[in-house]
């Protein structure tokens, strides 16, 4: 069945008011009257715009075209009716393939125990690294867009517990049974999809469940080794760092990513080596770096050619 935007038809959004859809009716029927109008299809443009106006005019027939229509329509494809849609009512159309009147039958009351479950909806959730290592409860607020007495859209706010399960991996998706869109005739509300992403962290970088930390080394602590105290999502460890180490090294703790989840194995965590020199910001240290100059005839660009 080939779908019917009414929106594009008035030439109006989504969430016009009644009134703004009524003064776009107006309009355009001043504009492609039959009796009045010079354009070639203006009988055709007349018809199209009573359909879409006795809809979207309706407040219970736009809510059911919104819940009904639009919702299951995807781009380059039909709309896809239930399965019983054309067994369980009498349409009463002339052209079985025409949008309105199968869309509405069940509305003028030919099938007022109609039901269709509600559509799902979608979300994101930023959650802390620490939460994928220990799991954690958060409470959110979602805005959702309902019709009110008068056909305007309108949002209101709900407010949902949601328990992050430890193990969760960035685009990874929570279900909440039963908290999408209502269902249509009493039938049960669509689920809610959370998709999970990591709130960004200057230290971590994620791919997947390993996790890449990036940790400070003081100069003598790469050149001659030795052990540091580093702090991780999972706790402080106590690592080894190798003499001669430069910035960029990395050192694996294996297991120490992202805990595993059903099958799926823990990550690994990476620290990576930055080098970081103390400040010349007194004589002392100043001079320290004047003697390194002096007796270490060290030139970092030798290499370098040219």
């Amino acid at each position: 069945m080939e779908y019917k935007d009414y929106y594009a038809a008035l030439g109006v959004d989504k969430t016009a008011s009644a009134d703004e859809i009524k003064k776009a009716f107006r309009k355009l029927v001043r504009k492609y009257h039959p009796d009045i109008s010079k354009e070639p299809d203006a009988d055709a443009k007349t018809k199209e715009l009573n359909e879409a106006y006795g809809v979207l005019g309706d407040p219970e027939k736009r809510a059911a075209y919104d819940q009904l229509g639009s919702a299951q329509y995807r781009g380059g494809e039909g709309f896809q009716p239930p399965p019983d849609w054309g067994s369980a009512y009498e349409s009463g159309a002339d052209n079985e393939n025409d949008f309105f009147a199968d869309l509405f039958a069940h509305v003028g009351g030919r099938r007022r125990n109609f039901q269709m479950r509600g559509e799902d909806s979608h979300a994101t959730l930023q959650i802390d690294l620490h939460d994928a290592y220990h799991g954690a409860s958060r409470t959110i607020t979602l805005r959702v867009p309902e019709l009110d007495q008068q056909g305007r859209v309108v949002t209101r706010e709900r407010t949902l517990s949601v328990n992050i399960p430890k193990g969760v991996t960035a685009g990874q998706q929570l279900r909440l049974s039963g908290q999408g869109q209502p269902g249509s005739g009493g039938a049960e509300a669509g689920d809610l999809y959370l998709e999970i992403q990591f709130r960004p962290e200057a230290r971590y970088r994620v791919e997947g469940r390993d996790v890449y930390e990036t940790v400070p080394v003081a100069p003598w602590e790469a050149a001659l080794g030795g052990e540091i105290e580093v702090p991780t999502p999972s706790g402080r460890v106590t690592v080894t760092v190798p003499a001669k180490s430069q910035s960029g090294r990395k050192l694996r703790l294996k297991g120490r990513g992202i805990p595993g989840s059903g099958a799926a194995p823990a990550g690994d965590l990476y620290l990576l080596l930055e080098l970081v020199l103390p400040p010349a910001d007194t004589e002392a240290a100043r001079s320290l770096y004047q003697q390194m100059a002096r007796e270490m005839a060290f030139n970092p660009r030798a290499g370098m050619g040219g």
